[in-house]
């Protein structure tokens, strides 16, 4: 896949970015969905000096690309960096959408073609996709099902996917929802909202406004944390059991995940130190059905994102990436 692999809208000229210096900005206009008008945005971070290397991260749920240090740490590293903000969400949500709808993963194929596209015309013949939670789904969703229209999924050269989405956990109440009577439910009621376990003490532990050291929008990543949706979860869940019957991916793929999930009603420190999002467990032990080279690193200490835990644990993970790098995606 050198060059477009779909007839593909075009990014718009680059703007200044809300992360300041160095960072730019470029929207593109994509095919009116459901609910109108849809864009979605690429966020650039370019190196020092030319390279034909680069990186392409995908952005959780309801989440949007706001982690700086990874994109510093791919510049010092001579690769430029690129993140998509999937559409309705982040930087790519309008006033008239539901945020973060998905009727299913394929609903982001479009822009991660695009920016793939994109990045390829830029003059780089070697990405590596960095992918967080959901957006680590979607994206080995997306090359599944670009390798079998196309074969080898060029210049795609490796996956690093941190805590992706390989599980419903236990603690969900929705878990007991079947297959099918939630696909049901996702047809007739498709925007119902699905209850929650609790607060989320995931976003408290993160955001400046209560007990994280992280300054990112509210109203593109809420302190509350997301709404889930009928359709959404039906979407997330067909996308999981593809994953658990094999992908098959040739490509290396690292899996990073922490090495022990914390739950609680009451705030405690612990948060800080454990995923409370995903259960770890299950996403090493499904991480195997991805491809036929994954490695999977536990790390200590580490958050449902493990670029937002505490800064030792950060700096562990960059350097996980930076060896594994340098061993199989090269």
């Amino acid at each position: 896949m050198v060059g477009p692999t779909f007839a593909t809208p075009s990014f718009a000229d680059p703007q200044p970015d809300v992360l300041g210096a160095g960072y730019e900005a470029l929207t593109v206009e994509l095919p009116d969905d459901a609910e109108g008008a849809v864009v979605a945005t690429l966020v650039r971070r370019r190196a020092a000096a030319t390279t034909n290397r680069a990186v392409l991260y995908i952005h959780g749920f309801s989440d949007y690309f706001h982690q700086i240090e990874l994109a510093e740490f791919h510049a010092a590293r001579g690769e430029d960096f690129y993140a998509i903000d999937l559409r309705k969400n982040g930087r790519s949500l309008l006033p008239h959408q539901t945020p973060t709808r998905m009727a299913d993963v394929s609903d982001y194929y479009p822009e991660i073609d695009c920016a793939v596209d994109f990045i390829v015309g830029e003059g780089h013949d070697e990405l590596v996709i960095n992918a967080h939670s959901t957006g680590g789904l979607i994206a080995v969703s997306w090359l599944a099902d670009r390798r079998a229209a196309l074969g080898d999924v060029e210049p795609i050269i490796a996956v690093v996917l941190n805590s992706p989405f390989l599980d419903v956990p236990a603690a969900w109440p929705v878990r007991a929802l079947a297959p099918r009577p939630l696909a049901v439910l996702a047809k007739n009621r498709p925007l119902m909202v699905l209850p929650s376990s609790g607060p989320s003490f995931y976003q408290v532990s993160t955001h400046r406004s209560e007990r994280g050291e992280w300054d990112f929008v509210p109203e593109w990543k809420p302190v509350t944390g997301g709404i889930v949706r009928v359709e959404w979860l039906a979407a997330a869940q067909r996308a999981i059991a593809r994953a658990h019957a094999g992908l098959g991916l040739e490509c290396p793929i690292l899996v990073l995940c922490s090495a022990r999930s914390v739950r609680g009603r009451e705030w405690s420190d612990e948060f800080f130190r454990g995923d409370a999002v995903l259960d770890p467990d299950a996403i090493a032990r499904w991480s195997t059905r991805l491809g036929l080279h994954v490695t999977c690193i536990r790390v200590v200490d580490g958050m449902h994102d493990l670029l937002l835990s505490l800064p030792d644990v950060r700096r562990r993970v960059l350097d996980e990436i930076a060896r594994w790098s340098d061993t199989y995606a090269r």
